[in-house]
Formats: C-alpha cells, structure tokens, sequence
C-alpha cells in the first residue's frame, strides 16, 4: 500500500503485508513497482488522486488491475461521458464548457439560471459556485482562473429542490451487484462529501429507486468497470438525471459496508483479480434497520470562517449512527458529530424567504415536542400567519437584547438557520458563528431540520436497545 497521509496510515499498517509513505505521484509508484514487481496496481480505493495517475503509469507498462485507464478518462472526459448518457438514454442537467468570457455568458443564456459553475477537473469540489443571475456569472468568471482552452469552465444546469441520491455498486464488466441505494438528506447543491445520508432512503418512491439501480447497471456495463464505482444522482420533477460516474471507491463504501453487512473492498479485489459475481453468490436483502452517515465539520477551530454548506467540500471526517428507525439513527449521527441535538427548551428559527414555506411543518414539529419557538420579525410574522406560537427576538443591528445575547446566556437550544445570501442587505454569518462559539447545535437547511425533528421525537420516545453492529447484521439474514 502507498498512502502519505499522516492521518491514516496509522490504520493502514496492519492492512498490507508493506506500507510506503511515499507521495502518489508517478515517479514514485514507478520506483516502487519497479522495487516489488507485483502482479499489477489498483488505483480505484484511493479518490481522485491515483485515477488521475493511471494513464501515465499504464503508459509506462504498469499492470492496471480492475477498470481500464480508458474507461477512467472517460468517465473524466464531459464531452465524451454526456454522448454516452445520450446512447443510453439516461437525462443529464443541461451543461456545456466554456474555454472564454463569451461563450460562458453565451452558454447561460441558452441553460438559463441557476447554474452550478466549476474549473474542470477540480477535487473536492474547489472553485465550484451556484450562480443566479448574469451578475453572479460575471463576477464568478472575474475571480476565476483564467479561463483558456487548456483550462475550460464547466456550466450546468443547477436543479433547484432535488433530492440528491448515490449508488454504490460492484461489478465484474458483465454483471452488476447493487448493495444499498443512498438518499442524501440535504438537497441538491451541498457537496456530497459534506452532506449526511441515509441507508435505505426514507422518502424516494420505488419507481425512481428501480429508475437508479437500472441507471447504474447500464453504466457500469457500458464503462465495462471492474471493481468498484459511485454514481450520483438528483431527482427533480419526477425525473432522474445523472450528475456523474466515477469508477472508484467513494467516500461512502465503508458505511455501505457496515449497514449492508457486505465487504465491498474485498469483493471488488477478487473481482479484479479475475473472479466473476456469480461465483460469489451475492444476494441483495431488505435492510431492516437504518445508517445515517453525517459529515464532520472543523469549525469549531476556525471562528471567522462562516459554516454554511455548499457545492465546495469543507468536511474532515464522517460517522454513522445506526438504529431501528431513521429519527434515532438520525439524532445518533449528530451526537457522533459532537452536534448533541437537545430534547426541549427553545429553538430559534430565522430563515430566508426561499426556504419560509418549508419551515412551517419544522416550527409545527418542535412545538408539538414541547420546544419555545423563538423568532426573527418575518419569520415569526410569516409563522404566527399559520397559526404557530412564535416569540420574535431581534437581530443584532436592530438593537438588544438580541440573538447573540440570548445564545450567549443559553437561552437558545438549538438554531435553525438557513442563509439569507445575496438577498440580504444585513450578513447573518454571526448568528451560526456564534451557535458554534457557545457550542449551540445549529443547523442551516430546512432538511435538516425536519431530520432533526423526527431524531428529537425518537430520543423523546425512549433510546430503544442497544445493539452490537454483528446483531443488525444478523437481523438482515
């Protein structure tokens, strides 16, 4: 194994038979393949990094075990991946590439806005935005590296209140093994890496999850992957479009693992050693329990820097909490995250206009679990108008005693804040930095809140049992 992350290969010593604390970089594989003379190399388990590798050192005579380094770039190649969906019949988000000022304002106007703009082959989603309007557009393009035919900009449609969902499967090049489908919690545009999950999903109907595991088939087929591959999906008005493929290992392959009761790594190396799946008799079962996965954020080591969630990858780590049912699993995960979500007091609730119309069964939730609604003037007027009691408390430009007051003397549980952005005339960044100084569970998408809801709900109605993860893996049969 070659891995230079400090961070984790104090775990990996013990997985290989040797460990080198080399950098991935071709020059160094090169030196060590040349040392060991193995059988071959599988670039799929580490991310981004040694897909990027493969072609060079496949180029130098490197034995590339599992998926080809073809399929790789194709999967890389926008241009040649979008003919293929076309082939295969499977929606995309509108998109194009941009190599100029021109043709980015050229190729919004015939997408129209949002659009998700991007540098191309960026990791971690760097540099990526949502932009609204031509202003946006213009000022993204401004602050960007310059745009040049070696270095394009990528545009794409952005998908306004999709469910965002991902498949992680398995698969020999002439067969496909599907373990569990994903449903994000969090909406389209938050980085996947950074949003929580949920096996099985809780709320995408059985005709859109056929709809993903056919989808998954058909590309993994049509890549002719061997191994391992994640693809992600949005679901918007009734439509499943793909957003994109990658044939390797995700970030989510351990926690499938766990709650699926299925070692995805070693499977996908026995398959890229020239094993075939129905050798090995997988079976897809109904998982009769829940695993949310939620995103751990460093925040709280960086005062200044506001904690809003979007399309650029801020998260250092991930857990799992696993229950009987999604709330529980749900609050399990937060509490993981050091996010303890209280189980009464006072919740403050101030949101943008966009997400007002979500935020009412929230505030109706919390006030039937017994919590003290407080509220921001117009959300506290949008939500009296629907009947829920709500005490308004002011911002901090409009005099005192305010929100930061009342975090600061815990008055507040838990806030609920979803950014105003650039319709505000007033920043609100203070109110999470805040939550976050005086360690105050805070939340900024109305998703979120109504999985934090149904968590407070089943930690009102009792822990349930405690059970080992080898017990839920029993109960699976």
């Amino acid at each position: 194994m070659i891995n230079c992350n400090p961070e984790t290969v104090s775990t990996d010593y013990d997985t290989a038979n040797r460990l080198y604390f080399e950098p991935l970089t071709v020059e160094d594989v090169l030196a060590i393949y040349e040392k060991e003379k193995p059988e071959g190399v599988i670039v799929q388990f580490g991310g981004q990094t040694p897909l990027n590798i493969a072609g060079e050192l496949a180029a130098e005579g490197v034995n590339i075990l599992g998926t080809s380094p073809e399929t790789i770039d194709l999967a890389e190649d926008r241009d040649r991946f979008r003919k293929m969906m076309e082939k295969l019949g499977i929606p995309e988000p509108k998109s194009g590439m941009a190599s100029t000022f021109e043709e980015a304002l050229e190729i919004a106007g015939r997408i129209g806005y949002p659009l998700i703009v991007r540098p191309s082959y960026v990791l971690g989603g760097r540099g990526m935005e949502i932009v609204y309007d031509e202003d946006m557009l213009r000022r993204y393009l401004a602050r960007a590296v310059e745009v040049t035919p070696e270095r394009p900009i990528l545009i794409d449609k952005f998908l306004e209140n999709a469910i965002e969902s991902e498949t992680d499967a398995i698969s020999d090049g002439s067969d496909v093994f599907l373990p569990a489908v994903m449903e994000h919690i969090e909406l389209a545009g938050i980085h996947s890496g950074d949003s929580a999950c949920v096996i099985p999903p809780i709320s995408i109907p059985a005709r859109h999850l056929d709809t993903l595991s056919e989808y998954t088939r058909r590309i993994a087929l049509e890549l002719g992957v061997v191994g391992l591959m994640n693809i992600q999906y949005a679901i918007a008005d009734d439509v499943v479009y793909i957003l994109e493929a990658n044939p390797r290992a995700s970030r989510t392959v351990p926690l499938v693992s766990k709650v699926c009761n299925i070692s995805m790594a070693r499977i996908a190396t026995r398959l890229m050693l020239g094993k075939k799946l129905p050798e090995l008799n997988l079976k897809s079962k109904p998982i009769p329990h829940f695993g949310v996965k939620e995103a751990v954020f460093p925040f709280n080591m960086f005062p200044e820097v506001d904690p809003v969630l979007g399309p650029e990858m801020r998260s250092t780590g991930e857990v799992l909490g696993l229950a009987d049912s999604f709330g529980l699993a749900f609050y399990k995960a937060e509490e993981a995250a050091s996010q303890t979500l209280p189980v009464s007091g006072t919740v403050l609730i101030t949101v943008s206009d966009m997400d007002k119309k979500g935020i009412v069964e929230v505030a109706r939730a919390f006030t039937a679990l017994g919590f003290k609604v407080r509220a921001t003037q117009g959300t506290a007027d949008f939500l009296a108008s629907r009947g829920i009691p709500t005490e308004p408390i002011l911002k901090m430009h409009e005099g005192r005693p305010n929100i930061t007051d009342a975090i600061k003397n815990k008055e507040i549980q838990l806030v609920i804040n979803t950014p105003s952005g650039r319709l505000s005339q007033h920043d609100d960044s203070y109110i999470r930095k805040t939550a976050i100084k005086y360690k105050i569970p805070y939340i900024t998408t109305a998703a979120a809140a109504v999985a934090a809801s149904k968590g407070i709900a089943a930690i009102q109605r009792g822990h349930g049992q405690v059970k080992s993860v080898q017990q839920y893996h029993r109960e699976i049969g």
